[in-house]
């Protein structure tokens, strides 16, 4: 027999449901039998009641305290409704559910809890599957490193690096005891104004595709021993509300739909993601959560995922509530999962999910075939998790893993994330043996720095302290020898004391904040950080500004400064990074994975905007900086480009060669994207668009010819008129490439 206690609560397991040995001739017990096998075997063995259970997941704090939304310790009850009655398939810690002490072991204890009571009062021992979003490190638990948010890691123009620290952020979730992580986000930055706008990678959907993509591959590397299941969201199109309010609904074309807003998606489903959560909003008047066409046509026939689909937080209620597509609850879960949904996730404070559920079954509104593909689907994700062999985790090895690692690699992570976009007169980096005084309300604060879903899902919540290094602190112990580093919080006193130093480092941006209360109408640096900017340049001395934001922000007086610096929200490893920057220890690699708008007015603002007759201000493509913007502490050159053959088909691969050069003094990295343009199109496209990419490390003087390679289905555009009717297709004709200045044409027919 196996025991288990969290906070006075013990369990007892039958030792037959944590050894696959002893599975008296049952195939899904069978370790080394097919998945499939497994499934069917289990499926034919499950009552309705028991199937249904399989398609909720409930938050924790259904079972914690008061049963609710307390927190606190396991309430017997309430794990009896939940996971004994109901037989529920998964359990959730939704942002800032955790234990009562919240250290890494206290999660391996509390994971281990649910799940050792949910094998021991399963009439079948069937383990939960445990969910978190950990979308930044493993965020929720204290001590934990906390990376780069996803807006930052995009403007490294590295998926490797993005990869790796997902790696991280699998070890972490996996050694507490959590197998499926909510991440990554593959929607599109396209509107500054959205208060999710941070937890994407780029405007641009093969950046951000490339490197959703290699975060699904690292969190489900499973070279830790431990698999965890990575989910693809938000499935699709949801972050273009049409009036950049969060959960507003969209307004998008299919051929708009299809071309652009698709493809990120796609990349990382190709991935091998084993899930994918569902927008919360509606696309052209249909919710998400009751499209076939998005969650059956495109996901599962043109693109043959086979994992798991999941609602996001409470919306299938919200197809009767919110949106009263159904007349009730039993009618909600049937548009749902007809539509593909195969598991809802349900607040605590939902109580009548399972007995609607089944009464959505009883009157045939939910079919039993569709009912077992759902829960087969849900089943297989278990198995492939190896959760029957090894539901549990070693709850003492938890903090050691946990608590400090893999620093270095978000150390990097922040540094090659950060874009210099100003550097007037060579300001930075700063010479050593300088007085430099630092102020503004970011320059100390770890909860703007992590930004949202860290500890809580609005951000560190007050009187917590998270481990890490603010950028004051990196400032003042990273300074050169000689250099000496005055924080002062106080503007006023700042502006009296920059009179007499060499330079000023001011850090300015946005408060911590997720979803809809994250929503910016006016994104702009706040009135009354200008005025501190405006006042500290008119000491006469170099100010040099650090953005702390998840978002570009109108910079307004604060933009004409010596040195301009985009930290975006860097993690726990933030002010070291900025420190590397400032002082020159890092060359700045980092370039605009989006576009930065100068007027507030002009969102959503992105490159690919299509070609018009338009021609007021800033009525076209007219950011302050553009997408691809940066700035280096050396020079580089594009010469030339060529194309391995003048002439290709549909579907080809074209290889692509670039010149570069470090024409200046010092080794550093640079990005080198490739564009096409297209002279003359049937239908509008883009002036240019990214169709490859490659960073590049150079030493001072280097000249290199780096290899690209892209598919010419890439160029793929959806033909027809308005109503955009047809498949996509490479149109025949003359294309133009261009890195830098250089240009290559080629024809494809």
């Amino acid at each position: 027999m196996l025991a288990g206690a969290c906070a006075g609560l013990t369990v007892t397991v039958p030792a037959s449901a944590d050894r696959a040995s002893a599975d008296g001739g049952v195939v899904y017990l069978r370790a080394g039998a097919p998945v499939a096998a497994r499934v069917q075997d289990l499926l034919r063995r499950m009552t309705v009641d028991e199937k249904v259970g399989q398609l909720e997941q409930i938050a924790v704090d259904r079972m914690l305290g008061d049963c609710n939304w307390s927190g606190g310790d396991f309430t017997e009850a309430c794990m009896k409704q939940v996971l004994a009655d109901e037989a529920t398939g998964s359990v959730l810690s939704g942002g800032g559910m955790g234990p009562r002490t919240n250290t890494p072991r206290d999660w391996a204890i509390m994971i281990n809890t649910v799940q050792k009571y949910a094998i021991g009062h399963s009439r079948l021992h069937v383990p939960i599957v445990y969910g978190v979003d950990a979308v930044h490190g493993h965020n929720n638990v204290l001590g934990a490193t906390i990376f780069p948010q996803q807006i930052g890691l995009g403007s490294a123009w590295d998926p490797t690096l993005a990869g790796r620290t997902a790696e991280s952020t699998q070890r972490a979730v996996a050694a507490t005891g959590a197998v499926w992580d909510f991440a990554p986000v593959a929607d599109l930055a396209r509107d500054q104004r959205w208060g999710r706008y941070y937890e994407t990678f780029s405007e641009d959907p093969l950046l951000a595709g490339a490197n959703a993509a290699s975060v699904v591959r690292g969190l489900q590397n499973a070279a830790s021993g431990r698999k965890v299941a990575a989910t693809v969201k938000h499935f699709a199109g949801y972050s273009e509300p049409s009036n950049g309010h969060d959960r507003v609904p969209a307004d998008l074309s299919p051929r708009y739909l299809r071309d652009t807003i698709l493809p990120s998606y796609k990349a990382a489903v190709d991935a091998g993601a084993l899930t994918v959560m569902v927008n919360s909003g509606a696309v052209n008047g249909v919710p998400a959560h009751a499209s076939h066409y998005l969650l059956t046509d495109v996901l599962r026939n043109q693109w043959h995922f086979k994992g798991v689909v999941i609602s996001d937080w409470n919306d299938v209620l919200n197809l009767k509530n919110a949106y009263h597509v159904a007349a009730d609850y039993p009618g909600a879960i049937a548009a749902a999962v007809n539509a593909g949904v195969d598991m809802a996730m349900v607040p605590p404070d939902d109580r009548s999910f399972h007995a609607s559920a089944v009464d959505a079954v009883k009157r045939g509104l939910i079919s039993k075939k569709r009912l077992d593909e759902a829960v087969g689907r849900v089943l297989s994700l278990k198995f492939t998790l190896g959760l029957f062999e090894h539901p549990y985790v070693d709850e003492s090895k938890a903090d050691a893993v946990v608590l400090g690692a893999d620093s270095d690699l978000a150390r990097k992570a922040a540094t090659e994330s950060m874009v210099l976009l100003r550097n007037d007169n060579g300001v930075l980096p700063l010479a050593p043996g300088k007085h430099i005084v630092v102020t503004g309300p970011s320059a100390d604060s770890m909860p703007n720095q992590t930004g949202g879903w860290t500890i809580g899902w609005q951000g560190i919540p007050d009187g917590v302290t998270v481990p890490g290094t603010t950028i004051a602190q990196g400032l003042k112990a990273g300074a050169p020898a000689g250099t000496t580093v005055a924080y002062v919080p106080d503007g006023a006193a700042a502006v009296d004391q920059a009179k007499s130093a060499d330079a000023v480092v001011v850090v300015v941006g946005e408060k911590p904040g997720a979803e809809g209360p994250a929503d910016a109408p006016r994104p702009e640096v706040p009135a009354d950080q200008q005025s501190l900017v405006a006042s500290l340049q008119a000491t006469g001395k170099p100010v040099i500004v650090v953005v702390v934001a998840g978002r570009p922000l109108v910079l307004g007086a604060a933009g004409n400064t010596a040195g301009l610096l985009a930290a975006w929200l860097p993690g726990t490893e933030g002010g070291n990074a900025v420190a590397d920057i400032l002082y020159g220890r890092a060359n700045p690699s980092g370039r605009l994975s989006v576009s930065w708008p100068k007027d507030l007015g002009n969102e959503p603002e992105y490159y690919q905007q299509l070609p018009g007759t338009n021609g007021g201000q800033d009525s076209g493509y007219s950011p302050a900086f553009a997408f691809g913007a940066g700035l280096s502490y050396t020079s580089y050159r594009m010469s030339t480009v060529t194309v391995n053959r003048p002439r290709v088909r549909a579907g080809d691969t074209l290889g692509v060669d670039v010149t570069v050069a470090n024409t200046g003094s010092r080794a550093g990295d640079l990005v080198v994207p490739v564009y096409v343009s297209q002279p003359t199109s049937p239908v509008l496209v883009p002036a240019k668009r990214l169709v490859a990419f490659t960073r590049v490390a150079l030493g001072a003087g280097q000249i290199r010819t780096v290899h690209l390679t892209f598919p010419v289905s890439r160029l793929g555009v959806t033909p027809g008129d308005i109503d955009g009717s047809g498949p996509a297709r490479v149109e025949a004709g003359s294309y133009v490439l261009s890195a830098g200045d250089a240009t290559a044409t080629f024809t494809v027919g």
